[in-house]
């Protein structure tokens, strides 16, 4: 039998015969060994223990406690409640939908409520799953096989995943009777899942898994309650034109159903900013400045071009501010752990600067503005006089918006909030997500590319950084916000893949962000493609694909 060699961290080769799995090159573990390896990077490629190795590698253990690892365990939590619930509770369809709070909200396909004793059944079954500790295999079946399979199993959003897809080989995951198409790499067995809890919530309840700190250990539970109305509402929308999953986006766009699917998508935009803009018209004798706030490439620069003009109509006088200009001179600027500037800390920002600028122009002073050079990292002045007009209203967007440490010297019936997040209600099917921070990793790789320049890798690499900054500097504060807005349009990854499939490409196995682009590249495999043309020109998704009707 033929050999390959691999090639561990250490630097040491051995020479396996070809097609061994991962788990016995790397060694097996049991549940039980603290930190144990559970999946790994081979050649960069996030893959499960059950992987054979027929080409030569370099392979890196992934252990529980990493950030792949967390990927690794909520995924298989999520494959393995999908088990219990077909075993407890034949007759209802639990769907899951979106993150809140360290969790997964689940809900039935109908509505109806899950009662406790319903809940506390599916729990006990997972738990009677992990205790069994049952092997999670990694393999392929034909294409008419796994039709069948899903088919006879009712699992509709499934079926049409693969209704619109023509491999003649689909890879899967099975254990016991259970078999799911694969979206990324599951646990080796279902020993490992000790610490999780179904938590009863609104009319569904929250799979539970451990936070970021602690592989072991959940979390003190905090709701969101304005995202999770947000999310409710756009799901319930989903529902009434029939397209909350993948599959059905692309069914509506093989039958040439989708130009009126964008309609409305752009008009329910439109009605909710419009909606925004008459809660803060109704307080117009006291606000006098809006605060935009909301994770990278959430579509903030847009939504507050067009919440302009919809408060241009109320009749208000919207005028824009950057609080890019009231950075501090570069050698001011904060530095991170690794030495670098840290432009997302609130102390980048003068902001004793811009709280003097704003009682100024509530006074109706005249204030000379404040002009921010990014070559040279200084702040400047140029003449640039802007006096607050009667029903003047300013406009403020950036990631600190909600922090009330930004304007800690403004009188607080002076501000509105508004938090801006693109918070998807399509599922891939029942037992798979949309992760929201997956549509806006998509769309940033493509504006960076479109307008900055930037490489995907380079884009992915940044990423992880863009994401402690969100945690730290926007996400503590999002229900804080006197309004939460949706950016997120259900027909855009069918837009956006064209534009982003060429640049995750250009991503080689020997780049370490190779396993984030081909999981984003499969993840992009289950969405048909939607001419860009269909796309209105003062659509939020023109930020990103260009050729939009604002200027920026």
């Amino acid at each position: 039998m033929s050999t390959v060699t691999v090639t561990l961290p250490s630097g040491e080769q051995q020479h396996v015969e070809r097609g061994q799995r991962i788990s016995q090159v790397l060694g097996s573990q049991s549940p039980d060994t603290e930190n144990p390896i559970i999946a790994a990077l081979f050649n960069n490629q996030l893959v499960s223990l059950s992987y054979r190795v027929e080409v030569n590698a370099r392979i890196v253990a992934v252990t529980l406690d990493s950030a792949l690892g967390r990927q690794v365990y909520r995924r298989t939590l999520c494959f393995v409640l999908a088990m219990a619930g077909a075993r407890r509770l034949p007759d209802r369809r639990i769907v899951i939908g979106h993150s809140l709070g360290d969790g997964y909200y689940y809900q039935s396909a109908d509505g109806a409520d899950f009662s406790r004793a319903e809940i506390e059944a599916v729990s006990a079954e997972m738990s009677a799953i992990v205790d069994a500790d049952l092997e999670i295999l990694r393999t392929t079946v034909s294409y008419q096989d796994a039709l069948e399979y899903f088919r006879e199993r009712r699992m509709s959003d499934t079926e049409l995943l693969l209704k619109h897809r023509n491999e003649s080989k689909i890879a899967v995951y099975r254990c016991a009777e259970l078999m799911d198409i694969s979206h990324g790499p599951l646990l080796p067995t279902s020993g490992y899942l000790r610490c999780f809890e179904l938590r009863p919530y609104a009319q569904g309840f929250i799979l539970r898994y451990p936070g970021e700190r602690d592989p072991y250990t959940l979390t003190s539970f905090h709701a969101s309650p304005v995202l999770f109305s947000v999310y409710q509402e756009y799901k319930q929308w989903g529902k009434i034109l029939g397209v909350g999953s993948a599959g059905q986006l692309s069914e509506l766009t093989r039958n040439r159903n989708i130009r009126e699917f964008i309609r409305v998508a752009e008009a329910l935009h439109d009605k909710r900013i419009g909606e925004i803009a008459d809660k803060i018209n109704e307080r117009r004798d006291s606000v006098r400045i809006v605060l935009i706030a909301g994770p990278s490439s959430s579509g903030k620069t847009t939504f507050t071009k067009k919440l302009s003009v919809q408060l241009t109509v109320c009749g208000l006088r919207p005028i824009s501010i950057s609080l890019d200009d009231f950075f501090v001179d570069r050698e001011k600027t904060p530095r991170d752990a690794e030495g670098n500037y840290d432009f997302e800390q609130l102390q980048a920002i003068d902001v004793a600067v811009l709280n003097e600028t704003l009682l100024k122009l509530f006074d109706s002073q005249a204030v000379e503005m404040p002009e921010f050079d990014f070559k040279t990292g200084s702040r400047s002045y140029h003449g640039k006089i802007l006096r607050l007009p009667p029903q003047g209203v300013l406009l403020i967007e950036g990631i600190h918006g909600l922090n009330p440490e930004l304007v800690p010297r403004i009188d607080p019936s002076y501000t509105y909030k508004v938090y801006v997040s693109a918070l998807t209600q399509l599922n891939l099917d029942d037992n798979n997500r949309v992760p929201t921070t997956d549509n806006r990793l998509i769309r940033r790789l493509v504006r960076d590319h479109q307008f900055r320049g930037y490489s995907a890798v380079e884009t992915l690499s940044r990423w992880p950084s863009v994401r402690r900054g969100e945690n730290r500097n926007i996400f503590p504060f999002q229900d804080s916000a006197d309004s939460a807005f949706n950016s997120a349009l259900d027909y855009e990854l069918g837009v956006i893949k064209s534009f982003a499939d060429p640049l995750l490409q250009e991503v080689k196995p020997y780049h370490e962000v190779y396993h984030e682009a081909t999981r984003l590249a499969s993840f992009l495999n289950n969405f048909t493609h939607i001419p860009d043309k269909y796309v209105p020109e003062h659509s939020i998704l023109r930020e990103f694909i260009g050729d939009s009707g604002f200027k920026y």
